[in-house]
């Protein structure tokens, strides 16, 4: 019995042990303001510290996301970032915030953030949202999670999830969403694939997606947008 609690608890701190080494490391000291010039750094923490003595208040402030972003593009849609490259505070603290403006019918594309989950949620507008589970096995299809969202409402996409917003209504829609990363990253599915530099093989791709080499060659041709800033 001894030995089978033993082994239950060194397995209770393996698993343990894995969660918190799934996420970004934790804080060392009370704050670690990002800069880039290491003869000014101390203090390495995920990113070169600022000198707690050289520290200020701005450090930790970031304005303008009370200002709409610029929706006239393809893809009808911008998201204005908040992370530790627009805001060195935020360094090794986990969080980010964006802000995401949508035309009328303005799409947010399929995408994915490899280092955080986001949670979401519309200032005005409504929105289509939705994400894709990962691959699941044999002879499963990959599910598809949809909502649609109206003021107020909240939405959380699984980090490394394909996930969307398309705006619905006939006026122009906001969101706001926090990120469980100080540098969550995105992955636009279809500029990664199809607008890669160099690009990927139309032989590869033409398999891949189970159509003529010509139309790979085609959506390589196109440009593809990249809505943010």
């Amino acid at each position: 019995m001894a030995l089978k609690s033993l082994v239950l608890t060194i397995a209770i701190m393996a698993v343990l042990s894995s969660m918190s080494h799934a996420g970004e490391p934790s804080p060392l000291q009370d704050f670690c303001v990002a800069v880039d010039d290491a003869k000014n750094a101390v203090f390495v923490n995920g990113k070169f510290c600022k000198n707690p003595m050289q520290v200020v208040a701005d450090d930790f402030f970031e304005s303008g996301l009370n200002v709409p972003g610029n929706t006239s593009n393809p893809l009808g849609s911008v998201v204005t970032p908040v992370n530790v490259n627009q805001l060195p505070g935020l360094n090794t603290f986990g969080v980010s915030l964006v802000r995401i403006d949508y035309a009328p019918y303005g799409l947010n594309p399929p995408h994915t953030h490899p280092r955080g989950t986001e949670v979401l949620t519309v200032f005005e507008g409504t929105l289509y949202v939705g994400f894709v589970l990962s691959n699941p096995g044999p002879n499963m299809k990959n599910k598809l999670f949809t909502k649609i969202l109206h003021p107020g409402d909240v939405f959380v996409f699984p980090i490394g999830l394909i996930h969307f917003q398309f705006n619905v209504g006939k006026t122009n829609a906001v969101a706001f969403a926090g990120l469980s990363s100080q540098n969550p990253g995105t992955i636009t599915i279809a500029n990664a694939v199809f607008g890669s530099d160099p690009p990927i093989s139309d032989d590869v791709l033409a398999k891949a997606f189970q159509i003529d080499k010509k139309v790979v060659d085609y959506l390589q041709s196109q440009f593809w947008w990249d809505n943010n800033i």
